[in-house]
């Protein structure tokens, strides 16, 4: 939190520059939570990187994607690891709620956006961090991209918005949860997706009364997109499907964690 003097203010006396500035405390504020939690941070760098190993090692010689199997399931891992770090940010929201800290945050003019964006900044950034790392262990395994700079910006943006999307939503289940075991359980879900999805194998290998689901669900446009882009080859209609997934998670849940938030704080 900045050295400012905070003082109980009636919603009319918040102004734009205060929320801004809110925000910033509250981004500044879980960084340093996350940097001082070595153990959780070492997990979400280090997870991304040990499952393509055993991905690529232990069962890609059994696929047959046409492609090299490093290549195919870099996309894939990418999903997988921001799904298990939104679980982070459901906990630390959720933490935060049932924590003697909101009682200081209720006696301050912070609104319930600055400290629900905090986290969700810090699980960005986190996977940023493990996104570079999984890249750079990609590379020295065997990864190649045909992708050219635009590529590379559009399958950026595409992760970034699913990132954001899934961060999102997973503070509005910090805020709901009544405990952090419970926002804990959270993870489970958006495991099982990338695995119902064509992330690791491709979706007409899979039993036929499965691969509806999995061609209809919000991950598989999202690693197509990511997977055909990086590969330089035609994507159709992917990458509108992601967007379109991502910025509805992402305007669905940051509308129900602002109306969750306040009832939960009073």
């Amino acid at each position: 939190m900045s050295d400012r003097v905070l003082t109980i203010s009636s919603p009319e006396t918040i102004t734009a520059p205060h929320i801004f500035a809110d925000a910033a405390s509250m981004v500044g504020r879980s960084v340093r939570l996350s940097r001082r939690n070595i153990e959780v941070l070492l997990v979400s760098l280090m997870l991304p990187v040990i499952l393509m190993l055993m991905f690529v090692y232990l069962f890609g010689g059994a696929i047959d994607t046409g492609t090299a199997y490093v290549s195919y399931v870099v996309p894939g891992v990418l999903v997988l690891c921001a799904g298990f770090g939104s679980a982070s940010t459901a906990i630390s929201v959720s933490q935060d709620m049932h924590g003697g800290i909101m009682d200081r945050f209720r006696s301050m003019d912070v609104s319930g956006a600055a400290v629900l964006s905090g986290h969700v900044v810090a699980s960005v950034i986190r996977n940023a961090a493990s996104t570079v790392l999984v890249f750079g262990i990609a590379f020295l395994i065997g990864f190649r991209s045909n992708a050219g700079l635009w590529g590379w910006i559009a399958a950026a943006g595409i992760l970034l918005m699913f990132i954001l999307a899934i961060s999102w939503l997973a503070a509005f289940v910090g805020v709901l949860a009544r405990s952090p075991e419970a926002a804990n359980g959270f993870t489970f879900f958006l495991m099982f997706l990338p695995y119902a999805s064509s992330a690791f194998v491709p979706i007409d290998t899979m039993p036929s009364w499965l691969q509806g689901f999995s061609a209809h669900q919000p991950v598989t446009p999202v690693i197509e997109s990511v997977r055909g882009l990086l590969a330089g080859t035609p994507v159709g209609n992917a990458p509108w499907l992601a967007i379109g997934w991502c910025a509805g998670i992402l305007l669905v849940s940051m509308l129900l964690s602002a109306v969750a938030f306040r009832p939960r704080t009073r």
